[in-house]
Formats: C-alpha cells, sequence, structure tokens
C-alpha cells in the first residue's frame, strides 16, 4: 500500500534519497508542486493505481531537476550555447500540430525533441561515447507495454520513446505547467496555473533546450505543443528569433476530440469520470485561446504563419513550401522528396480511427461556436471538411 496523502516534503526526500543530490535549483517551482500534490489529495476517486502512478511521476520529475540542476552546476558553459530560429508548432489541440509536426521532422535540418529526451533531458554520467543510456531503452520497453495496455490512447495519440513528443515533457520539470494536461482542469492547480506569469517557467525550460543541444546539437530545433498558447511572450523572450507555426480547425471537430482524449487520460491515470469534462475542456481552451491570441496582437506579426487545417490535409506539401518560403528555410528538390515519401508512408488514420462527439461530453455547437465565435471569424473556421 503505498502512503499517501502526498506531502511536499516526503517528495523532496524521496528524489534526494533516490539521487543523493540535494540542490533543486532554487525555490520557484514549490508552489507549483504544493498545489500539484494537494490536487492529487483532492482528486475525487484518485484509485490506489493513479495516486502510485502520480506520486512515481513527481518523484522521477524532481530527481531529474536535482540531476539537471548537477549538470548545470558541472557545465556552466551550457548556459552560453545559442538556440538559432527554432521552430514552434502550437495551436489548440488537435488541430493537427503532431501530423505537421513529424512530417517537418523528416527535413533532416530540423532537431525534433524526442519523447525519452523529454523525460530524461539530463546526461547520464559514466556512459561511454556512442553508448545507448539504459533510460532510453527502458522507455522504449514500456512504452510498448502502454501501448498493448491500453491500445485507445494511441489511435486518439500515438507516441514512443523515438518520436518527436511535444516540449510540455521538459517544462513538467519546472511545475508551472500542464502537466499531463488532466492536473489544469482540477482544483487548485488549474486555476493557479492559468493566472501565472510563466516567464521564469520558460527561462528553466530554455536551459534544458540548451542542455540537450549540449549533449544532441542540431541545425535546427522543432518544436511544438498547445500549450505555448499560455506563453507565447514568455516564448519569444527566451528565442527571440523563433519561428511560430499555428494551426487552425474548426471547434466543433477539435474540442471534442480532444476530450475524448482528456477522458482516456483521466482513466489510464486512475481518476473518477468527469460528468463536466466538455464544458471544464471548452473554457480551458478558450482561455489558452484569448490569452495566446492577446500576447500575438502585441508581438512582431512576422514571427507567425498559420495553417489551415483543412488546406494542410488536402495538400501537406504545399503547406510546408509556404511555410519554408515564409520563413525563409531552405527547401530544395531532395527535401521535398523526403517531405513527399513521409506523407506518402504516414496517412491519415495509419494508427487507427478515433471516434467522438459534442453530445457525450455535455455540450452542444450553439456553446462552443458562441465561446469561441471571435476565434472563429478570425480564422474563418465555420465550415467543416
Amino acid at each position: 500500500m503505498t502512503e499517501f496523502p502526498f506531502r511536499e516534503e516526503k517528495a523532496l526526500e524521496a528524489a534526494r534519497a533516490a539521487t543523493g543530490l540535494s540542490d533543486f535549483g532554487g525555490d520557484a517551482f514549490r508552489e507549483g508542486l504544493r498545489l500539484l500534490l494537494e490536487t492529487y489529495n483532492r482528486a475525487a476517486g484518485l484509485s490506489e493505481r493513479g495516486r502510485k502512478h502520480n506520486w512515481q511521476r513527481v518523484v522521477l520529475l524532481l530527481s531529474t531537476r536535482l540531476r539537471i540542476q548537477e549538470t548545470l552546476r558541472k557545465h556552466p558553459e551550457i548556459r552560453e550555447r545559442e538556440i538559432r530560429r527554432p521552430v514552434y508548432l502550437t495551436g489548440l489541440p488537435r488541430t493537427g500540430t503532431s501530423a505537421l509536426f513529424n512530417l517537418l521532422a523528416s527535413d533532416p535540418a530540423a532537431r525534433p525533441l524526442l519523447a525519452w529526451e523529454g523525460i530524461f533531458p539530463d546526461p547520464l554520467e559514466g556512459l561511454e561515447p556512442g553508448q545507448i543510456d539504459p533510460r532510453h531503452e527502458a522507455m522504449r520497453a514500456a512504452d510498448e507495454r502502454t501501448r498493448q495496455r491500453d491500445p485507445e490512447f494511441s489511435r486518439i495519440h500515438h507516441t514512443g520513446a523515438d518520436m518527436p513528443e511535444e516540449c510540455v515533457l521538459l517544462l513538467a520539470h519546472a511545475f508551472c505547467d500542464v502537466q499531463v494536461g488532466i492536473e489544469v482542469l482540477m482544483e487548485p492547480y488549474g486555476p493557479w496555473f492559468q493566472n501565472q506569469d510563466l516567464r521564469t517557467s520558460y527561462a528553466y525550460y530554455a536551459d534544458l533546450l540548451r542542455m540537450l543541444d549540449f549533449q544532441r546539437p542540431g541545425e535546427r530545433w522543432l518544436l511544438k505543443s498547445p500549450a505555448h498558447l499560455w506563453a507565447l511572450d514568455a516564448l519569444l523572450e527566451q528565442f527571440p528569433d523563433g519561428c511560430i507555426v499555428m494551426t487552425h480547425r474548426n471547434p466543433l471537430e477539435c474540442i471534442p476530440s480532444y476530450c475524448s482524449m482528456i477522458d482516456t487520460l483521466l482513466n489510464s491515470r486512475g481518476c473518477a469520470p468527469r460528468p463536466d469534462l466538455g464544458k471544464a475542456v471548452l473554457e480551458y481552451l478558450a482561455r489558452s485561446l484569448e490569452r495566446g491570441l492577446r500576447a500575438r496582437d502585441a508581438l512582431d506579426s512576422g514571427h507567425f504563419f498559420d495553417v489551415d487545417y483543412r488546406t494542410f490535409l488536402a495538400d501537406p506539401l504545399s503547406t510546408v513550401a509556404g511555410l519554408y518560403e515564409y520563413f525563409g528555410l531552405g527547401l530544395d528538390e531532395s527535401l521535398e522528396a523526403t517531405l513527399a515519401a513521409h506523407t506518402r508512408d504516414n496517412p491519415q488514420g495509419r494508427h487507427g480511427t478515433h471516434e467522438y462527439g459534442l453530445e457525450k461530453y455535455g455540450l452542444t455547437p450553439d456553446a462552443v461556436r458562441s465561446r469561441l465565435a471571435d476565434y472563429i471569424e478570425r480564422f474563418g473556421l465555420g465550415s467543416t471538411g
């Protein structure tokens, strides 16, 4: 039987004991940690399996944070590295960001964040040159077990240790981010996060990118997360030459899809079903859009390129060509052939279909249109197909 309730000092001590380290890199993360643990304490119907999983995850994040700080102490030069012209994908969830991300990642010049790196951004001491990180191998095996245990989630969001993945994995170590996506819909962590200044989190996140670039550099970083809508200003403060691609889709399609994904995540984390899930998701996504678009309108418009989901589905290669031209990225015949091969080998629905509907989550088309009317009008998202 796992010992609960979740307590801050107990979690910190568990991480210290696991690593033999004590420096977490300041205390800025501790308020978020306290609220996250309180959220798990208060979560209605959280099963013993769910409590154990969340506890282990928090201790892992804290342990990794300790190792990160130790790496920065040993290698202060990491903070001097430049991340030049990173390309970021963001937008509402389920708007084609993953498909576009994977397509762009097939460019040899792109340096995407891989899933295992997001979990373990710190270098493992004692590895010989070319030796495979055993944490990498363990995550590969764990992913395979997860796919077998929960094939439904794989149909919704197919991932793997060596696949490009959202950089919320890095931000989670700051404890002021969206975590796995369910916590921002729960009390008290969700309301607290939605009102935070995220500059401190993104300064820490930028150091983690530099740490990965220090280990395995690339020509041009490629990153993505819908969560960046909460912090476009903080993101560009860290990377002033950043290129931001915003994807757009009719909310009547993407919101029920996201509800289905969150519903599956709640179940996999051992949480009780949410009767108000649709309403909570709609309000959370609407607020993320409002914050993101408010920040965007105050920033240089040259940082932003918009992608309509319908256009991307109809002709992904033309979409990428327009994106490359807009940001002045190189696109030659060889790269065009590489992109075309990826598109051919990865058709939509390759990993199974994902069924969902608004009514299942207590939403109506009118409610969605009303809450997101300005967004729908601004980007011409009133029609489907």
